[in-house]
């Protein structure tokens, strides 16, 4: 893309993304507030884990750029992900509980419920992952309403994706 894709760091006041997993902090990392509609939460981060991680179909790497999308509604976050010059790489999708905004705000903070779909940039790519980490967990037995939340969710994504795109669920 041009020089006009913005930086990680364009944008408006910083909180925390506190990302959990069964109760535990997974990761925690600055990222810039850029939309709260009260529904809808978006915010911009750099790349926050260490070095080069390859999934196969896709690499994050330092410089790239995520623009997550989270809702206090649905149960699932979307994250956009870029280079540092702008070339979209795809939407990494975490099936999660609806997020929320703790600590006057400065923190936001979003439950991983371990199903997750990769979207490759063309659409071509629609990967379902980690169904067998998701059944692992015990989510089903311990809060069968979060598991069955958690499956609708990401079966309304991937039909999406492979329909629509995302592209317009980020547009609201």
């Amino acid at each position: 893309m041009s020089a006009n894709w913005p930086s990680a760091e364009a944008a408006g006041p910083t909180v925390d993304v506190v990302l959990r997993k069964a109760g535990r902090t997974k990761i925690r990392y600055p990222a810039s507030l850029l939309h709260d509609d009260g529904t809808h939460i978006v915010v911009r981060a750099p790349w926050a884990g260490d070095g080069v991680r390859d999934f196969g179909f896709v690499r994050f790497e330092p410089g790239d750029v995520f623009t997550e999308h989270y809702w206090r509604d649905r149960w699932y976050s979307v994250k956009e992900v870029r280079t540092g010059e702008g070339a979209l790489k795809g939407w990494y999708c975490d099936m999660a509980r609806p997020a929320s905004r703790t600590g006057a705000g400065a923190e936001l903070v979003s439950e991983d419920l371990d199903l997750d779909l990769w979207v490759s940039a063309d659409g071509a790519s629609v990967l379902r992952l980690d169904e067998d980490e998701f059944a692992e967990s015990g989510l089903a037995d311990r809060d069968p309403e979060a598991a069955s939340a958690a499956s609708r969710a990401l079966d309304d994504l991937e039909l999406l994706a492979r329909t629509e795109g995302l592209a317009p669920l980020l547009a609201d």
